[in-house]
């Protein structure tokens, strides 16, 4: 990418004149003479964005990129500032971060946790980031902040929903804005029930790894808790491409409830076979027979077309929002790109910003003081309402919106609608919860 190719070619630049000629990377070195992994010693600081270009969630990271392009952007003193004008936080100027002029480098984690892992070990040794964020997986996020927490970097995770993130994978030097799985099925739950009864038979098709896993546990859960019966739970490669022979045994099973498990293009293909078989079509046990989406987008939803027609979701953010934030982001992404943010657009921005500011009011780009200033701040101005970065876990805490998509869209982009705004008590959790068991945070690591 040209953007690449400029934003590497400046970095190694000042690496030369800061290093006096030895550019030397920091990273899992004990002879540095920096305070902290990467220290910034020019005029300018280096995040890497790491995101999927290729792979099943490659419309979601096209979508992230063009968010961190803009945050940057406004970071920098251009466009119109976006959120930072509707920020909770005024630390932010417009003048980079802490003086220091924003780059970036940027990497292909394809949806895989080892091409993701050497993607942002790359862009901490060679091209001396000091915090990388991104990602559209949760096996990438969970692979990649583990090696953040090594490396002495700070891990802003970008779109990642598994529960694991921020339970028993969680990491001192990782922090998620995104919501997770229980949430969803804590939100999607009362919801259900009201539209569809308590008495039904869930067949779950899930992705095969810890996303799928952990959202399959929570609307289980939280299904079964107002009285639905678990028929069967069938695991699907996350490269599966053609679920026929997944949706088949669906009609032999007595379910009258199909939960996608799915993400991305594997649930636009997943659906649309579903779809391709009638499912929606048919009645089993004397109902209509319905499907479920956990965890909905809108790049998913306009993948899917008329397929997502009333089947109910939930998301992470919406770009309809009439809060001053959303409305804001919307203006300057749709100005910068000629169409609405997703919510994996709008979590990566705001990410970014948090990141950015937690560095101001620490005073410091060492990861540690950078933790310090995350954790239990409480912020609002940046879309979902007033929200808390918990430092028991470093989850953030927000209303979670539930969907369902629209019957007769407006345009390629009003694909879904708003039909409740689950306030956070009800999405709340203690750290030890269940299915949050099982890790510790550990200590923050500075690095070098």
């Amino acid at each position: 990418m040209p953007k690449l190719d400029v934003s590497r070619r400046g970095l190694l630049r000042t690496g030369a004149v800061a290093g006096a000629g030895l550019a030397l990377p920091t990273i899992f070195t004990a002879q540095s003479a920096h305070a902290f992994t990467n220290e910034p010693t020019g005029g300018t600081v280096t995040l890497g964005f790491n995101v999927p270009q290729t792979g099943p969630y490659a419309d979601e990271g096209a979508d992230e990129l063009r968010a961190y392009e803009l945050a940057v952007e406004h970071l920098n003193g251009g466009g119109d500032a976006g959120m930072m004008n509707t920020f909770s936080s005024k630390a932010l100027q417009g003048n980079g971060i802490l003086g220091k002029k924003v780059e970036y480098v940027t990497g292909d984690t394809q949806t895989k946790s080892d091409a993701a892992r050497a993607s942002a070990k790359s862009m901490i040794e060679k091209d001396g980031a000091v915090m990388i964020t991104g990602g559209s997986s949760s096996g990438v996020a969970v692979a990649v902040q583990a090696l953040c927490q090594e490396a002495g970097v700070i891990f802003m995770a970008g779109l990642t929903h598994s529960n694991d993130t921020t339970g028993k994978d969680k990491r001192a030097n990782g922090f998620r804005h995104f919501f997770n799985s229980y949430m969803s099925g804590a939100a999607l739950a009362p919801v259900l029930a009201g539209a569809y009864g308590t008495d039904r038979k869930a067949y779950h098709l899930t992705a095969d790894y810890n996303w799928g896993y952990t959202t399959e546990e929570a609307v289980k859960s939280s299904t079964e808790a107002m009285g639905w019966d678990t028929v069967a739970a069938v695991k699907t490669p996350l490269t599966q491409t053609d679920f026929s022979s997944y949706i088949a045994p669906v009609l032999q099973s007595g379910a009258d409830t199909l939960v996608l498990n799915h993400y991305g293009g594997n649930m636009v293909n997943s659906l649309t076979n579903a779809v391709q078989f009638g499912l929606r079509d048919k009645q089993v046990n004397g109902k209509d027979f319905q499907i479920v989406v956990p965890l909905y987008s809108r790049l998913m939803a306009k993948g899917a077309g008329a397929n997502v027609k009333g089947i109910f979701g939930s998301t992470n953010w919406h770009w309809t929002l009439q809060d001053e934030g959303s409305k804001a982001f919307v203006k300057s992404f749709g100005t910068k790109y000629g169409f609405p943010p997703s919510q994996a657009a709008h979590t990566t921005y705001v990410q970014t910003l948090l990141y950015a500011d937690a560095v101001e009011r620490a005073g410091s780009f060492a990861p540690c003081a950078v933790a310090e200033a995350l954790e239990d701040y409480e912020f609002d101005g940046l879309g979902n309402g007033k929200t808390l970065y918990r430092g028991a876990d470093h989850q953030c805490f927000k209303d979670v919106l539930v969907v369902k998509g629209k019957e007769n869209p407006t345009s390629e982009f009003d694909l879904l609608e708003i039909v409740e705004v689950t306030p956070v008590d009800q999405v709340t959790y203690d750290p030890d919860h269940p299915q949050f068991s099982g890790g510790a945070l550990g200590t923050c690591n500075n690095g070098a």
